[in-house]
């Protein structure tokens, strides 16, 4: 049985008889406060209120319609879970952002295995993939879909990290620009390119592809050169989204970042798509939301937060997490402290990003954008 210890001297207690409900009483020996002893049993219903969120459980299934349960777990949601660092290097990252409509962005990175890092803000930055970064150790090979701001971020935070494009990504560009049945001769040859993408698998095959694409420029440059003329007198070209799409793979594959999987210094095999983490990280947060649809902005976020987190590599039992993680409070009384104290200061520091803070619990008439 856990003896209580007094809150005044901090010495161990003596059972003191008990109330008229027979609730055990305590009383301290050298300064004579007593108290009643209480289970606390939010550890439990910690575990409880995780056990639902990752699950499919609906509150309509539970009894009373989870009236009882959204009772006991309102203050739960106080608590903000936050990453740890990692200080281990993995041979192979993914990282991706996942977009709560237009409002925020989780950024997320992981290995095959477990969620190593995530963070929110307003958009996709370099700002923003820079925090990220930060905490993880840099690894071999970071596999990504070519977010904005992120190749920034990434030459500041992991310069010595090859980078892979995703595959896929660069097919769906292409195919984007093409249609799945397209008509111009430029087009049905380009997408015939996008497919044998998907099947370059080896050096060989990608040395082809390369030059299979070298000869469909050379072929079309003057088809895609083509211009035509705008109602307000400027000139725009013709085949604008072939164009788009030309100048985004010349990019990729000027950069060396389309076939890095391929390379002969890896001794293992490294993956050509971000199928990890869109498959295993963001298909199950998605289904999350939809099925515990109806939460506020900061709900969602810190349950993708929680999601993330109960799949890193260490997370702590419950008990532990009660006095670890802050909450909403304790983020506030920080941010206010720091406002008091740095008056003159370019930026506030504060707990995550200004999204979590100033953008959904501070309302005002004017746009604030932090990123």
């Amino acid at each position: 049985m856990n003896i209580p210890r007094c809150e005044v001297c901090g010495l161990v207690m003596t059972r003191y008889g008990y109330t008229s409900r027979g609730t055990q009483r305590w009383r301290c020996r050298a300064c004579g406060v007593s108290r009643v002893g209480r289970i606390d049993n939010t550890a439990k219903l910690l575990e409880r209120f995780l056990k639902w969120l990752t699950s499919g459980e609906l509150q309509k299934n539970m009894p009373g319609a989870g009236r009882t349960f959204r009772r006991k777990n309102e203050r739960l949601w106080q608590l903000w879970p936050f990453c740890p660092v990692v200080d281990e290097v993995h041979p192979v990252v993914f990282v991706d952002g996942l977009h709560l409509g237009r409002q925020a962005v989780v950024l997320i990175a992981c290995t095959n295995e477990h969620v190593l890092g995530w963070y929110v803000a307003r958009s996709e930055n370099s700002r923003a993939w820079g925090a990220l970064m930060s905490r993880i150790a840099p690894p071999d090979v970071v596999v990504t879909d070519g977010s904005g701001g992120f190749e920034k971020a990434r030459r500041q935070h992991w310069p010595d990290t090859s980078v892979q494009r995703c595959v896929f990504h660069v097919f769906m560009n292409l195919t984007t620009a093409t249609t799945r049945h397209p008509r111009l001769p430029a087009s049905q040859e380009l997408r015939q390119l996008a497919l044998a993408l998907l099947k370059a698998k080896t050096p060989q095959s990608a040395r082809q592809w390369i030059r299979d694409y070298m000869d469909w420029l050379r072929r079309w440059e003057a088809f895609l050169a083509q211009r035509t003329a705008t109602p307000n007198g400027t000139l725009e070209y013709t085949h604008a989204r072939l164009v788009k799409a030309r100048n985004s793979t010349n990019k990729i594959l000027a950069d060396k970042r389309l076939f890095t999987f391929l390379d002969d210094e890896w001794d293992i095999t490294m993956p050509s798509t971000n199928n990890r983490i869109e498959g295993a990280i963001n298909a199950p947060l998605r289904q999350m939301l939809r099925d515990h649809r109806g939460m506020s902005l900061t709900r969602r976020i810190k349950a993708i937060f929680w999601w993330c987190y109960m799949h890193s590599p260490n997370p702590l039992p419950p008990a532990q997490l009660l006095k670890t993680f802050p909450t909403d409070s304790d983020i506030e009384n920080t941010y206010h402290h720091a406002r008091q104290h740095h008056q003159t200061a370019t930026s506030i520091p504060q707990w995550g990003d200004a999204i979590v803070w100033a953008e959904i619990h501070h309302t005002t008439p004017y746009t604030n954008r932090w990123d």
